[in-house]
């Protein structure tokens, strides 16, 4: 399998270095991608920041070729879910390519179940990343705050080289529930990115058009039950 990526800062210059003999190509802006190019692999990753997402947009569109993007911070074209599907194509959307953070939406749904017995809980959300990275609050947060589906506050920090540091409070008058998920590398990221994408490849029998990783991860886990 060959496998494309277009962008190589911090996660994706991690991704390069993790698909070794398995990369097609890796793009930037001194190395455009294009559709020839991105049809001579088998799928494409994407890691490139929310702004330069129309500057590649159409071109992976057209390519037609499975793709897991792992941009956030960007406005997405209301159509290209019919865009994605009149190619024939599959795409995995992710705002955080941990396969450990499937695990935490499953905690936090649990928590917000949970949490309608007490008495007037209130819900605090808190990350942390590097300096470079321009969108706040970050996808991650804004997944989180989905996953619980309360009112909650959302509060961003930028320091140093954080990898990524997400954490949800809980508080009462009488207790307080901390949830944390902290990275410790990139490559955790490439590794998630890299398997959704080779799951993209090797599902036929999964419809065109466009999932969440959360999607594709309760799929998976679900046929091998």
């Amino acid at each position: 399998m060959k496998i494309a990526v277009i962008g190589t800062g911090k996660t994706g210059g991690k991704v390069v270095e993790l698909l070794g003999d398995e990369l097609s190509e890796a793009f930037d802006s001194s190395n455009p991608p294009t559709v020839e190019k991105l049809q001579v692999a088998d799928a494409v990753i994407i890691f490139v920041p929310g702004d330069a997402v129309p500057d590649v947009l159409d071109t992976v569109i057209e390519a037609g070729i499975p793709a897991a993007w792992g941009s956030t911070g960007c406005e997405w074209p209301n159509d290209l879910e019919e865009q994605v599907k009149a190619k024939n194509a599959k795409w995995i959307m992710a705002s955080n390519f941990s396969l450990g953070m499937n695990v935490i939406r499953k905690s936090i749904e649990a928590i917000s179940a949970g949490s309608n017995i007490l008495k007037d809980p209130e819900f605090y959300i808190h990350e942390v990343h590097h300096v470079h990275k321009k969108d706040a609050p970050s996808g991650t947060a804004l997944s989180w705050k989905e996953w619980l589906d309360k009112e909650a506050e959302v509060t961003s920090a930028r320091e140093g080289d954080v990898k990524g540091i997400h954490e949800l409070t809980l508080k009462t008058e009488t207790e307080e529930i901390t949830l944390k998920h902290k990275a410790l590398d990139r490559a955790l990221f490439a590794e998630g990115a890299i398997w959704a994408a080779k799951q993209l490849v090797n599902h036929s029998k999964m419809e065109a058009g466009i999932r969440t990783f959360g999607q594709l991860f309760d799929q998976v886990m679900e046929e091998q039950k």
